[in-house]
């Protein structure tokens, strides 16, 4: 009987749905589901270790200010598909309001979608630090050593 490896999950598959980046198996979060429970404290209520591989996520203290970056980032990307989108269907103009309710709509979906875009900005940025281990079953976990 020949040994099987199980498949290695997609890359970005993985991030979308917040998995462990070393197994790409595990959930990051207790809820899968940030608007389940409408209450921001609730947002980022995380494992500290991997259900499967057992990678601690916050690996350093203050691990997760660099988040703040992410999310920049993806909040600028999603206002620009949402103004190519609005300029395609719609169009800008200066001899009317078109863009002011460009404005309006787009922050209104940033608002609704705060909390989805703060947990992505931890699963791409915890991405940065562990990569994928298809040994993660018999190799330990990556932890960050601090030179002091």
């Amino acid at each position: 009987m020949s040994d099987l490896k199980k498949p290695k999950p997609n890359f970005f598959w993985s991030i979308l749905t917040m998995r462990c980046p070393r197994c790409r198996r595990g959930s990051m979060f207790k809820n899968n589901n940030p608007y389940k429970k409408l209450k921001l404290k609730y947002i980022f209520d995380m494992y500290d270790n991997c259900p499967v591989c057992k990678q601690k996520f916050d690996l350093e203290v203050g691990f997760w200010y660099g988040t703040g970056y992410v999310s920049y980032a993806l909040t600028v990307l999603l206002s620009g598909v949402t103004f190519l989108a609005w300029w395609a269907a719609i169009g800008i103009s200066t001899d009317d309001s078109r863009i002011f309710y460009w404005l309006i709509l787009n922050t209104i979906l940033i608002i609704v979608l705060q909390p989805l875009l703060m947990r992505l900005s931890r699963a791409v940025y915890i991405y940065f630090f562990i990569t994928y281990d298809e040994n993660y079953e018999s190799t330990p976990a990556v932890e960050l050593h601090i030179n002091e």
